[in-house]
């Protein structure tokens, strides 16, 4: 078949095509992007009340009402940064709050470093607690001068939802945070994200904080202490993911009461709730996701009133992958596990019994998180061969851009305006310039790379195939810089 042939048939089958789907293509990302911006005029809203509430706690301390708080912290092979990060949980400004670290059988020296750094020494055996683990119960460590709140669990390795089920059975407290061992929490971080505990103690069941990248800021002792934008173009555009997605959508969905995720770097729960429930699902990739999912079905079910709150400061500084390999391991564990929890709850879905979250909440994951992606690298290998084969005009194809990545990038510089307005992290002019570009980097180079690590997520799922964590390398919170 010569050339002009082929450009003839092309050109038929992809008039057809684009003639079908242009104009509900066009309609989506119209109307993904006008839901972004609508998640930031919300999220603009509450932070204006937590401004506000804010003016009248000037001086924040945590009373006589504080409920008591286990920092849950699952770890494997974390012996560059555990004591470090162990020390700052520890020193965390609040009344009456443990650290349970529970070592997942990790093969490297990190209990070794807690004997030595804590003086720990082996309690007796303990029953199992409320939560069924699969994994054997190693030994329980604390230290010898009796008054350091720190419980170090030790199991055989099972994965992490295991060991925070494992953590949550050890807690002795009422309120369980969950942390990642490679994070760092601000000084008064859990006074801020306990208050809805004590505001609404009857109807707070969960509450999650911000997350945000601490590549290329400087860290000492387990603290922050200078605010930078990383020197990665990779870090830089998840800085800007991540100021969107968890700061400003999650602030934008609790303000209408329908926060389904509450992320577990850094997730806050009543623990008779979470036992109820019956803990972290080990077999699931989406843990944090499912999780929250569960406690929704589960009070809904029984008819209970209760509240999912999101408190946007109290701030969790994790360091984000700096690599393509890492990055794509943990996009396609993501989208993985997003498929698998949705398709798990699908019976909630348009389910009276299930308020916003049925009708609006899980709608939009499944219609705007889930399905992206797909439609994303459709357009980007379709209407490229449109242009080659001239069955689409170039206006249409610019408008089309405009539309799914213009339109992006003034909603993520939207986001950044609001935060910064808000909270103003930034002290140098040059970072908020970095930012700037970091936003368009972001929707146009980044956010390609990673719809088809999405994608390759949800294939593996679909295919049966075994997930693999993978490994992420750090450099360690004593290096000054991550």
């Amino acid at each position: 078949m010569t050339w002009p042939e082929v450009h003839d048939v092309g050109n038929a089958v992809l008039t057809a095509f684009f003639g079908v789907t242009a104009p509900v293509v066009f309609a989506y990302f119209l109307l993904i992007n006008t839901s972004y911006l609508v998640l930031v005029v919300l999220a603009a809203g509450g932070f204006r009340r937590h401004m506000r509430e804010k003016e009248t706690r000037r001086d924040l301390t945590a009373g006589e009402m504080a409920p008591g708080v286990s920092v849950i912290v699952p770890a494997y092979n974390e012996e560059t940064l555990i004591v470090t990060s162990v020390r700052a949980l520890l020193a965390l400004r609040y009344p009456q709050h443990e650290v349970v670290v529970v070592d997942d059988g990790s093969t490297d020296g990190m209990l070794a470093a807690l004997v030595e750094a804590f003086d720990l020494v082996p309690l007796p055996a303990r029953a199992t607690g409320e939560i069924p683990v699969r994994a054997q119960v190693t030994g329980t460590l604390v230290p010898r001068n009796g008054h350091t709140r720190l419980l170090v669990v030790t199991k055989t390795n099972s994965g992490r939802s295991e060991a925070i089920n494992t953590g949550i059975n050890a807690a002795r407290e009422p309120i369980i945070a969950i942390i990642d061992a490679d994070s760092i929490l601000e000084p008064d971080a859990l006074i801020r994200v306990t208050q809805p505990f004590i505001d609404d103690p009857n109807r707070v069941v969960g509450a999650g904080g911000t997350v945000r990248a601490v590549n290329g800021s400087t860290v000492t002792a387990g603290r922050l202490v200078r605010l930078r934008m990383p020197r990665s173009w990779l870090a830089r555009a998840q800085v800007m993911e991540y100021l969107r997605s968890f700061l400003i959508g999650r602030t934008g969905w609790a303000s209408i009461g329908t926060l389904l995720l509450i992320s577990g770097a850094f997730g806050v729960y009543r623990r008779d709730v979470v036992i109820a429930a019956g803990g972290l699902d080990p077999d699931s990739i989406g843990e944090d996701f499912e999780l929250c999912l569960r406690v929704h079905r589960m009070m809904r079910d029984a008819g209970r009133e209760y509240r999912m709150v999101f408190v946007p400061e109290p701030v969790c500084w994790t360091e984000v992958p700096s690599t393509t390999a890492v990055l794509r391991r943990q996009r396609s564990r993501w989208h993985r596990g997003l498929w698998e929890t949705l398709w798990a709850y699908r019976g909630m879905l348009f389910r009276r019994r299930y308020g916003r979250v049925g009708w609006l909440g899980l709608p939009y994951y499944w219609a705007f998180e889930l399905f992206a992606p797909v439609l994303e690298i459709v357009g980007l290998v379709v209407v490229p061969l449109g242009l080659l084969f001239g069955a689409v005009n170039v206006k249409y194809a610019l408008l089309l851009l405009a539309v799914s990545y213009g339109y992006a990038v003034v909603v993520t510089f939207a986001a950044m305006s609001v935060e910064e307005w808000a909270f103003h992290r930034y002290d140098r002019w040059r970072d908020l310039v970095v930012a700037v570009a970091a936003t368009v980097f972001e929707n146009v180079g980044y956010r390609q790379m990673t719809v088809w690590w999405r994608l390759e997520g949800w294939w593996a799922s679909l295919r049966g195939r075994q997930q693999v964590w993978g490994v992420m390398t750090r450099a360690g919170f004593e290096e000054g810089t991550t």
